[in-house]
């Protein structure tokens, strides 16, 4: 018969033990052959995929064109991993160029290791490069995109936890994650639950997603246009929330003052999305530039155009329009052709023939 203090002892063991967890993947790559089907990059491209999927629906509407968002994905999607890879080698270069580093390790993104503000600077700029070539403006296009971009990292989150990465301190919460033995810091025992900050940001991603969506429809009813003022939103609703959900992670990082890098970084970038939604006015929300056209020419010009070409066909017209034009009133006896110093009127010059005067280019154009 078991005694009091067996009993309270027992009891103690069991409120001790979290009533639930959340388990880790086992394995987070999958072979087809010789290829490997990784689970990190399915996340990254389903988030791709979504975002311009939405994005194209949200941009269309605003009157945009059909294939821009794709053509921007095209070329934002492959320069926005290329800098986000490099945002995190030079933000956490131990990995690399530490004493153990190993350079090899740099290209291998499958393995994780995508730094979100290198990827938002470095999508942004060339995004921003093809829109000016085609005559478009950067504010439609970057409110369309930014609840969906915030969709498309949530998605993306999912991937650090088939990976077993970036996650937070210990925690006896309910909802604690599961490490495995190989995945568990140093310094921690085996079976240690800790806090699911892919969790945290992929939920809070997506409510910062329907907040965007709301506040697009809020200000089209107050102003008539959103004017940019999204994408500066996006920056202060992510930065809010990665600020406190980076401070909990226990993975190495670059530290500054006693804080993790990131963490600074999303205070300065909270400051900036904070001053330039409170700068931005609110104009209309024409997706083509006022001063070039839907093709990128400028004044709305073909850029394929033969150049002066259009001028010829206008000094063309004019021409035709003074041979065929007919005096008002009743003509001046013409004077002697072969006298030039009597020019006659303009009427008694045969179509065609003698060269033209410079009043008549004038005249023309």
């Amino acid at each position: 018969m078991p005694t009091v203090a067996t009993l309270i002892t027992g009891l103690a063991a069991t409120r001790a033990v979290p009533p639930c967890s959340i388990p880790s993947p086992s394995r987070s790559v999958w072979h087809l052959g010789p290829f490997p089907l990784r689970a990190y990059a399915l996340c990254i491209l389903t988030g791709v995929f979504v975002a311009v999927w939405w994005s194209d629906r949200r941009y269309r509407a605003r009157g945009g064109g059909r294939d821009v968002v794709l053509d921007a994905a095209l070329l934002g999607v492959p320069a926005g991993i290329v800098c986000a890879r490099l945002y995190h080698v030079l933000t956490s270069p131990d990995a690399y160029f530490g004493p153990h580093g190993d350079l090899s390790l740099i290209p291998q993104v499958w393995n994780g290791g995508l730094g979100i503000w290198g990827g938002v600077a470095g999508g942004t700029a060339a995004v921003a490069w093809l829109l000016r070539r085609r005559g478009l403006r950067l504010a439609p296009f970057v409110d369309a995109v930014a609840p969906a971009l915030l969709v498309a990292q949530a998605i993306g989150r999912v991937g650090n936890w088939f990976n077993q990465e970036l996650f937070g301190g210990p925690t006896t919460l309910p909802w604690g994650l599961e490490i495995d033995a190989a995945h568990t810091p140093v310094g921690y025992a085996p079976g240690t639950l800790f806090h699911p900050t892919f969790l945290y940001e992929a939920l809070w991603n997506l409510a910062g997603a329907a907040f965007l969506v709301w506040l697009g429809r809020h200000l089209l009813a107050r102003d008539g246009a959103t004017g940019g003022r999204l994408a500066w939103a996006y920056l202060m609703v992510y930065t809010s929330g990665r600020g406190w959900i980076e401070y909990l992670r226990v993975d190495e990082a670059q530290h500054v003052l006693g804080l993790r890098l990131n963490v600074w970084t999303s205070l300065l970038v909270f400051v900036l999305g904070l001053v330039g939604y409170t700068l931005c006015q609110p104009v209309d929300d024409a997706v083509a530039r006022p001063d070039r056209g839907a093709r990128g020419g400028p004044g709305g010009e073909d850029p394929t155009a033969t150049p002066g070409r259009e001028d010829q066909g206008d000094q063309d017209q004019g021409e035709r329009g003074d041979q065929e034009e007919e005096p008002e009133g009743e003509p001046d006896a013409p004077g002697p052709v072969e006298e030039p110093d009597a020019p006659g009127p303009r009427s008694a010059r045969a179509p065609g023939r003698g060269p033209r005067e410079e009043g008549d280019g004038a005249a023309a154009g």
